[in-house]
Parts: C-alpha cells; structure tokens; sequence
C-alpha cells in the first residue's frame, strides 16, 4: 500500500500520507524508493529522508529547494526542525 508521495525524481524527500511507525517500509505511487525504511515515527504530513542528505546541502521536495540540512541524514530519518532550517522567505544577498 502506498504511503509516501514523492513528486519529482530529484527529491530528497517523501511526504508520508498517514501516520507512518518506526520499522515500516516506504512505499510511493510510480517511483521505487529503494527499500528505505522509517527509522522513527514519521507524523501524516511530515518529511522523510529518501536518500542521504549531507550536513549544508539542499532539501528537495516537489522538485525546489525548501532548505539546508543542518547535520547529516539518513534515509528514512525524520525531517523537520530538528535537522532542516527553511528558507522560505529568505532574502537573497
């Protein structure tokens, strides 16, 4: 059963599609996620890593650039605060 949404081959990042538990298995409609499993609890709603993201490189989700990671992540950990900050509303310098 699906439930994960990944929109774009670039993503770093899946949208769980309900409530995900520690040890599940991601599953996405018309993409193969390579096995990655939850490593934690993953909220409906929320990011999980797809693939490894180094510590200051780009989150992407849907295709854009949503923010940097603020230590290393593993695929299937948790992705929110604790390890991305947003630039949404950044200013560009």
């Amino acid at each position: 059963m699906v439930n994960a949404l990944l929109i774009h081959p670039a993503d770093t990042v899946a949208v769980a599609l309900r409530d995900l538990a520690a040890g599940e298995q991601l599953t996405a409609r018309d993409a193969d996620l390579g096995g990655v499993v939850a490593h934690e609890a993953v909220p409906f709603g929320h990011k999980v890593a797809v693939r490894p993201i180094a510590s200051g490189t780009q989150v992407i989700k849907y295709g854009a650039h949503i923010g940097l990671a603020t230590r290393d992540i593993a695929p299937g950990e948790h992705v929110h605060t604790h390890n991305l900050v947003s630039v949404r509303g950044a200013v560009q310098r």
